[in-house]
């Protein structure tokens, strides 16, 4: 699936019944890939942007209209779609923040890894086997913290 099918879903405009012949989608593969340029390659801003855009058309053709038995308010849908285009922006925005995160670093147990050697650079007067081989740290000579 390309990412204008993922737009297309979102839209959504997965049927072909626009057009003289019914056989053109509501966008062209083109006006998608604009979408998704404008939206730096992020599927839900451009499906957003698209919602948007939808919103704006309904807003310019629609607008209120009352017949016999037929009513429409274009400015209600289009607020409904700018709504839902707002809920992509978000949606995007909270992946971007997790995508953005550093996770190269990781907190440890200061005791974890180190096995039975010490941290590398920390005083520490006894050799491996508990003798104590140097007492200018104030360490008595009966073992560890006497």
């Amino acid at each position: 699936m390309t990412d204008i099918d993922l737009v297309r879903t979102l839209i959504p405009d997965t049927d072909m019944v626009f057009g003289d012949a019914s056989n053109e989608y509501l966008f062209a593969d083109q006006q998608i890939t604009n979408f998704l340029t404008v939206g730096k390659g992020n599927v839900l801003r451009a499906a957003a942007y698209a919602n948007y855009a939808i919103a704006t058309s309904e807003v310019l053709i629609s607008k209120k209209i009352r017949t016999q038995d037929l009513q429409t308010d274009g400015a209600v849908i289009a607020a409904q779609l700018i709504a839902k285009g707002k809920e992509l922006m978000a949606q995007a925005a909270k992946e971007d923040a997790l995508a953005a995160i550093d996770t190269s670093w990781r907190i440890i147990n200061f005791g974890d890894g180190w096995g039975s050697s010490r941290p590398e650079l920390t005083e520490y007067p006894f050799d491996s086997e508990g003798n104590l081989i140097d007492t200018s740290l104030g360490y008595g000579r009966g073992g560890y913290g006497e």
